[in-house]
């Protein structure tokens, strides 16, 4: 058993109890957060004459050496190891012998762990952006394609008014942009360095904090030692906003789920994201927009866990905070799983254009414009609902759509109804005449378009933030 302690104690930790408390079966894929703050952390330590450059020069090469070994294969990260930690010193050491014992000078593992994850997950937030950006780009495209592609819009699953499918994706596009804007947030604010603050109170090494945090790419570094070490905010912000990633898409696959239906029919899965069942030949499954939905309660899981992990912890580091590595792992693959499944899937759909535009003529989506029609003939709008409404009753008793009547029909529930009721109460004009900020007219989401277009090119050419 690799341990970096063990003086104070005289005999060997029970089986048992070193299994419990090593985590090298999860926080071996920090190896090269852990050499990269070490080879930053023995960078200042030469500057700050703490080590002499040559072996500054030695361990550096070393660590170096380590990594490529480990990425070739060539070196295995075993579980004889109590932690990564431990890996990287112990076969430091068995390489360099004494000079790899300075290694550690003015470090603890409480802030060599506190810099590991926080690398690991400012890395993390990056890849999720990324992914997230591929996601936006495919929206854009379809929202580009269907300015003038009808379909009902709902409100209770109730077909309510007509919209087209570039406004329905349009209001995706807000959310998952929304997403982008919290995980820039969290890099803002996560993207300061704990090492150097020691196991809770700094050091006596005249350490130069503000140059290890420049090696490393962070804004300075983190101005209490305390809470350097003993901080996972920046973890359960970001396991936050994950789980409203999930959320969204969850929402998301459930339309999905249900335009796929026999009843709607308003889309068709590509055979690569679909499957099929072992015993009825004609089903065609919405597997992955399932996965993904049932998937998003396992991201919730992960941020209730941390959460209460960490609501009862005194200052500074407890080895409670251990747990925040597995859970946290598998939101984050899991996350990145499913933004890059769902965007292969939305990229290869196909929308049934014409169903869509049947669904919402025979959902009486064009009632909300009938009444409007009577209130700018003078009829007062609760009168108009009214009539509308007995207008509603009637095409349902007869089996029709409201554009479908004849003008004599119209009459006879109100003597208002002119021919140009039938022009008014289209589809086309019901979509096109709504041209405010946000509203689904082609005039309008074009607008709206140029400016999301813009807003991701802003995002392709800003290394972390686009706001």
């Amino acid at each position: 058993m690799a341990q970096l302690w063990g003086g104070r104690f005289t005999k060997e930790t029970d089986h048992l109890v070193y299994q419990f408390n090593a985590s090298i079966s999860f926080d071996r894929r920090f190896y090269k957060q852990d050499i990269e703050g070490s080879i930053a952390h023995v960078t200042m330590l030469g500057k700050q004459g703490i080590l002499t450059q040559e072996e500054q020069r030695e361990i550096v090469s070393c660590l170096k050496g380590i990594k490529e070994d480990v990425e070739a294969g060539r070196l295995p990260i075993t579980d004889e190891y109590e932690d990564i930690h431990s890996f990287v010193e112990a076969n430091l050491i068995e390489r360099l012998g004494d000079t790899g014992k300075k290694l550690h000078t003015g470090r603890s593992r409480n802030d060599q762990v506190a810099l590991d994850m926080r690398l690991y997950t400012r890395l993390e937030v990056l890849k999720t952006r990324e992914l997230l950006r591929e996601l936006l780009k495919v929206l854009l495209r379809i929202m580009k394609e269907n300015t003038e592609t009808i379909m009902p819009g709902f409100t209770h699953l109730q077909k309510a008014q007509p919209i087209t499918l570039a406004h329905h994706m349009g209001a995706y596009f807000e959310m998952f942009k929304r997403d982008d804007s919290r995980l820039c947030d969290i890099y803002e604010r996560m993207n300061y360095c704990p090492l150097g603050s020691g196991a809770l109170a700094g050091t006596t090494y005249p350490l130069d904090r503000e140059y290890t945090a420049e090696l490393m790419g962070f804004y300075g570094p983190t101005l209490n030692s305390m809470d350097g070490v003993s901080d996972r905010d920046y973890l359960i912000e970001f396991l936050s906003a994950l789980s409203v990633i999930m959320m969204h898409l969850s929402r998301f696959s459930e339309e999905i789920i249900i335009w796929n239906s026999n009843e709607y029919r308003f889309v068709e899965l590509d055979d690569a994201y679909s499957t099929g069942s072992s015993i009825m030949p004609q089903k065609k499954n919405p597997d992955i927009a399932e996965l993904v939905r049932g998937k998003t309660g396992r991201v919730y899981g992960a941020l209730m866990a941390l959460l209460t992990t960490m609501k009862g912890l005194p200052l500074a580091y407890n080895k409670d905070m251990q747990e925040d590595k597995e859970w946290s792992f598998d939101a984050f693959d899991t996350v990145k799983g499913c933004l890059a499944l769902f965007t292969g899937m939305l990229d290869t759909m196909h929308f049934c254009k014409d169903v869509m535009k049947k669904s919402a003529k025979n959902g009486f989506t064009n009632a909300t414009d009938a009444a409007d029609y009577l209130v700018n003939h003078g009829v007062p709008f609760r009168d108009a609902h009214g009539i509308v409404g007995r207008l509603v009753l009637y095409c349902l008793e007869k089996g029709a759509a409201i554009d479908e009547l004849s003008l004599d029909e119209l009459q006879a529930v109100s003597p208002i109804f002119e021919k140009d009721v039938y022009d008014a109460v289209s589809m086309e004009t019901c979509v096109d005449a709504r041209r405010t900020v946000g509203a689904p007219s082609k005039q309008a989401m074009e607008a709206v378009i140029a400016q999301e277009e813009a807003w991701l090119e802003a995002l392709e050419n800003e290394p972390h933030c686009a706001k």
